[in-house]
């Protein structure tokens, strides 16, 4: 199986003080997802919860909502010469009866792209393929103070950012700021895919009551992963883009950026954040 990290040979200079050392890195390796044995998207990611990967991105494709339409997922041979498995090609296998999506070029850099198809065909894709609309998720309210301890929660629980200082995180949080699941990637959007894809193998979608956090910035693709996955609140630790504000107000998503210390900025949903005082 691929490795999680990797070391490599630095030449380490601090002031006027210069040696060669070992240092740890994080892996990344191409991953292949294919659809019944259709060739599907390619993603760079940190070899892990692979099976996970691959099913929670298929959940923000809308191909996948239940665990009951997930037949297997195995992995495919590799390339090498000698043909041994690289274990970066993943078959997933769904149920009979689930219906396939468009395989095409156009679909291809929809779903691997950060923004996708730019403006109202991205918002009207989310809008027309959500199975379960957050703004009917039943009533939430998170007071600041429960949001602000979030980062520190999330950066505490991740074990291989301690070691390379090179991953993106994505946190799973109840209601009540307990921390149910958390994901490290050298991509942000697979490590909120992993943690959708192990709510669906585990059939506990929709994931209401919930609030995702990610590390870095909130981007359009992330913002359409919560909604997939019935996630009412998406928070991030930097800054939204102007197309997931979007997406979070026509969905009814709660979305919160610049997440530090006690201070963030609330840009659609702030009906589930409960205030001290009203807005000045």
């Amino acid at each position: 199986m691929g490795r999680v990290t990797d070391r490599r040979r630095v030449l380490r200079i601090r002031d006027t003080s210069v040696n060669t050392r070992p240092d740890t890195l994080v892996a990344e390796e191409p991953l292949e997802i294919r659809l019944n044995g259709k060739p599907l998207a390619v993603t760079m990611r940190t070899p892990g919860d692979d099976f996970a990967l691959a099913a929670g991105f298929l959940v923000s494709e809308g191909v996948l909502g239940r665990a009951e339409e997930l037949a297997n997922i195995v992995y495919c041979a590799g390339a090498t010469s000698d043909g041994a498995n690289t274990y970066n090609v993943v078959d997933v296998r769904t149920a009979p009866g689930v219906e396939m999506p468009d395989i095409t070029l156009e679909r291809n850099v929809y779903t691997t792209s950060s923004c996708g198809l730019c403006g109202k065909a991205s918002l009207d894709a989310v809008r027309t393929t959500a199975r379960w609309p957050v703004a009917d998720d039943p009533p939430v309210r998170l007071s600041p103070a429960l949001l602000s301890a979030l980062p520190d929660r999330l950066r505490e629980a991740q074990r291989v950012f301690e070691r390379t200082g090179g991953l993106h995180a994505a946190g799973l949080f109840s209601a009540e700021g307990e921390l149910l699941d958390l994901r490290e990637d050298v991509g942000r959007h697979n490590a909120v895919d992993k943690v959708v894809g192990r709510a669906l193998q585990a059939d506990d979608l929709p994931l209401s009551r919930s609030v995702l956090l990610v590390s870095g910035r909130a981007s359009f693709e992330l913002a359409q992963k919560a909604v997939m996955a019935g996630i009412p609140v998406l928070a991030a630790v930097s800054a939204p883009s102007s197309l997931a504000v979007d997406l979070a107000a026509e969905a009814g998503l709660t979305l919160v950026g610049f997440l530090r210390g006690s201070s963030m900025n609330v840009y659609a949903g702030e009906e589930r954040i409960r205030l001290p005082v009203a807005p000045g």
